[in-house]
């Protein structure tokens, strides 16, 4: 079996099936084994697992989860690499393809119709995923799949670090505070731009999000929380006060007056405020 962890395997691939890395869909390509093991040991993939995953590129990865896990549906936009990956997943039974936009593809539905299950198992993603849809393929994994388990992400360094963020950091945004709303965010290890073929212009880190069985906090509406967090942190460098006073159209006496009982500070900003701070600005407005 071709080992494609290994830039001489990966070339001969390209030749024999003409496919080469595109940019558009930001395909590199992982080349490290030990890497590999690493991500593996961090998605804790097992014999009962049933995995999907985004991206599988050339099938570095790919190879390794089917040798663990139960089943291994992987999902991919580019349908030029449907021959080499049948090639080196020949010997794997319990490796399936998908070549769709994940974006638009009902992961649980895919998965029942890949191993003909009677209804959707609990599973795992392990994946690479394109950095150009990081942000919205982890809302889509956390809104849309009631079922996942785990999710382990290889992303841009930069990401990463917004979505592991504390309050009072400059990466602290809407994207930690989504994150912590629906899940459990962890870093498994960093990646140097040097283990992928092409070499990327970025470091990346893998993350394992697991999913709580509710959301963190409690909202009365989950909608308006959404919104008023995401305005918050458009207008990042405005105080909560008047913030508060221009999205719930009142009074900034009134508002000051609701923060105060909250114990917030109205001269705080959004990047000092936690999620239980924000739930309950939307509890009480």
């Amino acid at each position: 079996m071709l080992k494609t962890s290994s830039i001489s395997n990966l070339h001969i691939l390209f030749n024999k099936y003409d496919v080469h890395p595109k940019k558009k869909w930001g395909q590199n390509f992982l080349v490290d084994n030990n890497i590999i093991q690493k991500i593996i040991q961090t998605a804790d993939v097992n014999s009962n697992d049933y995995i999907v995953e985004i991206g599988p590129g050339m099938g570095a990865l790919t190879q390794e989860l089917a040798a663990r896990a139960k089943g291994v549906l992987s999902i991919d936009i580019d349908e030029s690499l449907k021959m080499p990956l049948k090639e080196v997943l020949a010997g794997f039974e319990n490796s399936k393809l998908l070549f769709a936009d994940i974006l638009k593809v009902n992961i649980e539905e895919e998965l029942i119709k890949a191993f003909n299950l009677p209804e959707v198992p609990a599973y795992k993603v392990c994946a690479n995923i394109p950095y150009n849809i990081t942000t919205p393929i982890i809302f889509d994994l956390l809104e849309n799949c009631p079922h996942l388990i785990s999710a382990t992400l290889m992303m841009q360094k930069e990401v990463a670090a917004r979505i592991l963020a504390k309050p009072n950091s400059k990466d602290y945004g809407l994207l930690t505070l989504m994150v912590a709303y629906y899940a459990e965010a962890k870093l498994g290890l960093h990646v140097s731009r040097n283990c992928f073929y092409p070499k990327p212009e970025v470091d990346s880190s893998v993350i394992n999000i697991i999913p709580y069985d509710a959301p963190a906090v409690k909202v009365k509406d989950e909608d308006i929380f959404k919104k008023f967090s995401k305005s918050a942190f458009q207008k990042r460098r405005k105080t909560i006060l008047n913030i508060c006073s221009d999205y719930f159209a009142i009074d900034k006496n009134e508002a000051n007056l609701i923060l105060s009982q909250l114990n917030i500070n109205p001269k705080d900003r959004p990047e000092n405020l936690s999620l239980g701070d924000f739930a309950a600005i939307v509890n009480a407005f």
